[in-house]
């Protein structure tokens, strides 16, 4: 690959970034068209999921895609859904060659996408920072490849890892810089969660802030027995943006489920695991409703079962300069380790200030 292609890739995959969390259960995919060196078409897929990043990219170039070079970031679809596939939008378009960045592991797609612009002649070629796309893909590819959203785990917690006082204060541990922080984080995921524990506490209303008009991500609360008030800001908006509460499935027909529907949210009914609801299975049902990616803000013992069935693929931790003490709730739950090798382990991957705060990025070993 030349340095055009490489620069002409980063441009799409800079695209394909602003679609996140705007766009599932699509990926969110960037193109580029260039004919003779100059940018004739560009876009990435719709919020919601229509149109895909190469129908919106082929209609701004018009005539001049013939006999140019398309850059997308992941492999063209092969299969006529609501619209027609990509791979043969861009053949009737007399694109030349194609640059992709990575492989679509989706059954509908996986090399077939390839395959048909190779036969129908165009000049394909794989792999132009493919490193970098399937880290922007690790949502989709994690959903398609495990049936589950991948997941971050979001902490903000005193030097001595207290998240609130004894007495339950929390408001604000961290400055207004990590909070504007949080707000962007959320707004690139599909989907906020938290405990009930902390919706009962804190009456959160889980929305993206201050950052102009944004698509919103869905709400999610974990609640086994739907123990959650009526007299909440969840509740009260529940119609405006979506609130999905995931709860044990034996509470299918309670009074508690048919008022919280009637408000407008939408149940995820799931199994329980001893006292607790099943991690494995509510993330599972939350990647077979769509979703890619999940933002959990905690509490602490939310946190701690994603943690102990190492279902956190990334954690996010805002640290303040304040001390709580031994007295102060800690930001993650009892986790039952009897040795140090049962910890689950996390890989460093940034530290940056933020603010008065620090802000650190680890992704699991």
């Amino acid at each position: 690959m030349s340095d055009d292609d490489t620069a002409h890739m980063r441009h799409a995959l800079s695209l394909a970034a602003r679609g996140l969390g705007r766009v599932w259960p699509n990926p969110a995919v960037g193109c580029v068209i260039v004919n003779q060196g100059r940018v004739v078409g560009r876009g990435r897929t719709a919020d919601g999921g229509r149109p895909h990043a190469e129908t919106v990219a082929l209609k701004q170039a018009g005539d001049h895609a013939k006999g140019a070079t398309a850059f997308v970031t992941l492999e063209p679809c092969a299969h006529q859904g609501e619209t027609p596939a990509c791979a043969k939008s861009l053949i009737e378009s007399e694109i030349a060659r194609v640059v992709v960045a990575c492989e679509d592991p989706d059954p509908r797609v996986s090399g077939r996408g390839i395959s048909m612009l190779s036969k129908a002649g165009l000049r394909v070629e794989t792999g132009c920072l493919g490193k970098d796309a399937k880290e922007l893909q690790r949502g989709f590819l994690t959903r398609v490849n495990h049936g589950r959203p991948t997941l971050t785990l979001k902490l903000a917690m005193t030097l001595d890892g207290r998240i609130a006082t004894a007495s339950g204060e929390s408001k604000w541990i961290t400055g207004a810089h990590a909070r504007r922080a949080v707000h962007a984080l959320r707004a690139s995921h599909d989907a906020v969660m938290v405990g009930a524990g902390t919706v009962r506490a804190d009456n959160p209303d889980l929305t993206v802030r201050d950052l102009g008009e944004t698509r919103q991500p869905v709400r999610i609360v974990t609640s086994r027995h739907l123990r959650l008030s009526q007299d909440s800001r969840l509740f009260e908006s529940a119609e405006d943006v979506p609130v999905w509460i995931v709860c044990d499935a034996s509470m299918r027909s309670s009074a508690e489920a048919k008022v919280w529907e009637a408000a407008g949210a939408r149940l995820i009914l799931v199994g329980s695991n001893g006292a607790h609801l099943s991690p494995d299975e509510m993330l599972q049902a939350l990647g077979q409703a769509g979703l890619t990616r999940v933002f959990c803000e905690g509490g602490g013992m939310l946190a701690a079962s994603l943690l102990s069935a190492d279902l956190v693929d990334e954690l996010i931790v805002f640290v303040a300069g304040k001390l709580i003490g031994a007295e102060g709730q800690p930001g993650v739950g009892p986790l039952g380790l009897s040795a140090l090798a049962e910890a689950p382990a996390f890989d460093l991957v940034e530290v940056a200030p933020v603010g008065a705060d620090v802000m650190q990025r680890w992704r699991r070993s």
